[in-house]
């Protein structure tokens, strides 16, 4: 066993297989965490009442629960709780869709309607049989019927992102993000969204590099503005690097699901139309992503008009073989916004944002929530519900991991600090292989979970078409990037299209 490094703490992290790097104090041999391992240490530690990730000197205990991190802070003002959580009461929703699905079994989508056994309940794939299964796969099969399955592959790139691209001192590691990076940026300019005279708001922001990068790319616009999102707190930021520049950074530490942008004061003293950006946003955190943008802050339906929409300001390109028909709208120019100086503050924060589009790299749909979904409504209109829902969220996990036994080809534990990237998502369900055997191939578990991926995707997009966008779902780099490669873009529809 190697020794401590220099005046570092000689405790031995059993978990981490390494001393602790914690620095010590003159004449100590352990940090202030392990400080009870002190012979002759006459203060005994306890584990924090607030975080017991961490450990306190009991006869500090008051002075420490003054300035510990995780005591309750004062909520900002933009911190609404469950404001963008969705409705608690969807089972009731269910309950009457699935009446008017027995009304509707002679129609002629009753294909759809498959008679439904007793409700499922939300296990592990592991402990259900292969009948509930094959049950489920025809469901699957069932619903998605009529969508497209096969998503066209279009790695976009910017110019931006070219030379970084080609330093040789980033590993494989940061090619791939860079990679992913640029992509998405060669997608918001081809959707004209890269441009000034906005707010760019990424959610799930981690260290801000997605919201750098269109900066370095908009250096010369006027009138721009960022929004990071993220619910915890961030090492190694790198909008701190802008602060002296001419765009303005802001920085949110709150969680999606509590977050009413329209009383951000950024937003309140700038008025800017909104552009939604993420990179990887997992599972639930983009259904509360777009009910954040698209949903009506702060009151009910009835209350208000519909959300304000804003066609994008600058004139879009020709349609192509890769871009959606609405995309061909004329421009808004950007002379018809109203002005913040004609407008009250409170007048502005009672109105809705206007959202110009966004740009969302999707992953992790096995940490989808039935509540906070925005397709409720797609999938009860397929007689599927929340018990379904939560089935194929599970099985969607085996697009990206297929079958492998437990603990094999995965890589040796971290012996740094610093988190990986794979880290930061939560594991996905393994199956155990008996209960395979005879179900589906390899290739086919990652078959069906293309499928659910999609039909979750699918439901999102009618949400945005509800909203009054057109959505897309594109293959935006490729499987050897990153399995998780799945883009969802949105723009506001044409005015004509509505019409029709």
């Amino acid at each position: 066993m190697a020794a401590p490094m220099p005046g570092r703490c000689s405790f031995y992290v059993e978990k981490k297989k390494r001393f602790c790097k914690m620095i010590v104090g003159n004449g100590k041999k352990f940090c202030g965490e392990h400080g009870n391992m002190e012979e002759g240490s006459s203060s005994r530690r306890i584990v924090c009442p607030l975080d017991p990730k961490h450990t306190v000197s009991e006869d500090r205990l008051d002075t420490h629960l003054k300035k510990c991190n995780a005591r309750d802070k004062p909520k900002p003002v933009y911190y609404v709780e469950d404001i963008n959580a969705g409705s608690a009461d969807a089972d009731q929703l269910q309950q009457e869709m699935q009446q008017q699905v027995v009304l509707c079994q002679t129609s002629s989508s009753s294909h759809l309607l498959m008679p439904r056994p007793q409700s499922f309940q939300q296990v592990c794939l592991s402990e259900r049989s292969s009948s509930e299964l094959r049950f489920l796969l025809q469901q699957l099969n069932a619903a998605v019927k009529g969508l497209r399955c096969e998503l066209k592959l279009n790695v976009a790139s910017h110019p931006i992102l070219q030379e970084e691209l080609n330093n040789p001192k980033n590993g494989d590691s940061a090619s791939k993000h860079l990679k992913q990076q640029s992509s998405i940026l060669g997608h918001l300019e081809a959707l004209r969204l890269l441009a000034g005279r906005r707010c760019f708001v990424e959610f799930g922001a981690g260290r801000g590099k997605l919201s750098h990068w269109i900066h370095e790319a908009l250096k010369t616009c006027k009138d721009l503005h960022f929004l990071l999102v993220e619910r915890s707190s961030t090492r190694f930021k790198v909008d701190g690097r802008h602060q002296d520049g001419g765009a303005e950074f802001e920085r949110l530490q709150v969680d999606i699901q509590h977050l009413d942008l329209s009383k951000v004061p950024l937003l309140r003293h700038n008025d800017v139309p909104l552009v939604g950006v993420g990179k990887h946003l997992c599972g639930a955190a983009t259904d509360l992503a777009l009910r954040c943008l698209l949903e009506r802050s702060g009151s009910s339906k009835d209350a208000v008009p519909p959300c304000k929409r804003l066609k994008p300001s600058e004139k879009a390109a020709e349609p192509g073989p890769d871009m959606n028909p609405g995309l061909t709208a004329d421009p808004k120019p950007a002379s018809d916004l109203k002005p913040a100086s004609d407008q009250s503050e409170e007048a502005r924060g009672s109105e809705a944002l206007a959202v110009l589009g966004l740009a969302v790299a999707l992953c992790c749909h096995h940490r989808c929530e039935w509540r906070h979904y925005v397709g409720k409504e797609f999938f009860l209109q397929k007689g599927l519900g929340a018990a379904e829902f939560a089935a194929f969220c599970r099985m969607s996990s085996w697009a990206t991991c297929g079958l492998r036994p437990a603990n094999q080809d995965r890589p040796p534990p971290n012996q740094t600090n610093q988190k990986s990237d794979e880290e930061e998502h939560e594991p996905v369900e393994e199956m155990d292989a008996d209960t395979c055997d005879g179900f589906a191939s390899l290739e086919e578990r990652e078959r069906i979970g293309r499928l659910c991926k999609l039909l979750i995707d699918s439901g999102r997009l009618h949400f945005l078409q509800r909203k009054g966008f057109d959505g897309k779902l594109t293959r935006y780099v490729s499987t050897q990037v990153t399995l998780e490669n799945i883009l969802l873009t949105a723009v506001p529809a044409t005015s004509s299209k509505h019409d029709s």
